[in-house]
């Protein structure tokens, strides 16, 4: 991995030197756009609407319209601002992990402790994890002011950047304001089903199936052409268990609950062939 930024996690008077990396990556395959009659790729140009010219990303310049002036900002205006000058990861609080709703998650970073900051780092990393506390953090990014979490992952400070407050919106749908009776009965099938589906996180065990179905859908298509059967490459698709059949809310629950346990129920153990002798 290569560090995209490198700065410090700053608290009171503690300096902690950390590189940041990236600590997600996409695993989507890459497509680009064609016509779909030779298939010829389909570019997009930066053409500027007063010279005609296409113009090169070095020539690019962001601004801000009001509606009747331009405000031109080059890549020096930004980098000149204080926000962006700033290589401080600075804590401005610790709070109750639970505190930090994962709604607000966004981008994820690992940190990796500077050479002369090791003790430092694993003194933070510690008390983070004795107290159980999340450090909320303000720092620059990529030219924008950021929110972040501060938090421990294994032997790992994470920092997660956080939507700032009115980048959530609220959820508000009529049909939730319509009082429900939920019958105790409904209730008891509805935890045993949960209970039927109890398990320990494991995120090895999932796998991307578009993905995956994409990747085999391109080999076959580099080997047979277009002419390929999609039924023969990934079979029939199986058909729902109810053949439409429409169920009310506990008879769901039931049939759910039975399949699940049937489905947890070891494979009885076949007994021993007897021997020709015997």
């Amino acid at each position: 991995m290569r560090s995209i930024w490198k700065g410090a996690i700053t608290f009171g008077l503690v300096n902690v030197p950390v590189k940041v990396y990236s600590a997600t990556e996409d695993h989507d395959v890459s497509l680009h756009q064609v016509h779909d009659a030779d298939g010829g790729r389909i570019r997009y140009q930066r053409r500027c609407e007063i010279c005609g010219n296409v113009v090169e990303y070095a020539n690019i310049a962001k601004a801000f319209d009001d509606g009747e002036r331009t405000v031109v900002l080059t890549e020096s205006d930004l980098a000149s601002l204080p926000a962006e000058r700033s290589k401080e990861i600075d804590v401005v609080e610790f709070v109750p992990s639970d505190q930090v709703d994962p709604i607000m998650f966004e981008k994820s970073y690992y940190l990796e402790p500077d050479s002369r900051s090791v003790k430092a780092y694993a003194l933070l990393r510690r008390t983070l994890e004795e107290t159980d506390r999340t450090a909320i953090v303000t720092f620059a990014l990529r030219q924008k002011t950021r929110l972040g979490a501060l938090r421990v992952r294994g032997d790992v400070l994470m920092l997660q950047a956080l939507l700032w407050d009115d980048e959530v919106r609220e959820a508000r749908f009529p049909a939730l304001d319509e009082k429900v009776s939920i019958s105790a009965k409904e209730l008891e099938m509805s935890e045993a089903l949960v209970k039927s589906f109890e398990s320990d996180f494991s995120p090895e065990k999932f796998t991307d199936d578009f993905q995956d179905q994409l990747r085999e859908l391109i080999e076959a298509k580099l080997d047979k052409g277009d002419a390929v059967d999609t039924a023969e490459t990934f079979g029939e698709k199986a058909d729902d268990d109810n053949g439409g059949e429409v169920l009310d809310l506990m008879e769901a629950l039931r049939r759910s609950v039975e399949r699940n346990r049937a489905a947890a129920k070891p494979a009885p153990k076949k007994s021993p062939k007897k021997s020709a002798s015997a």
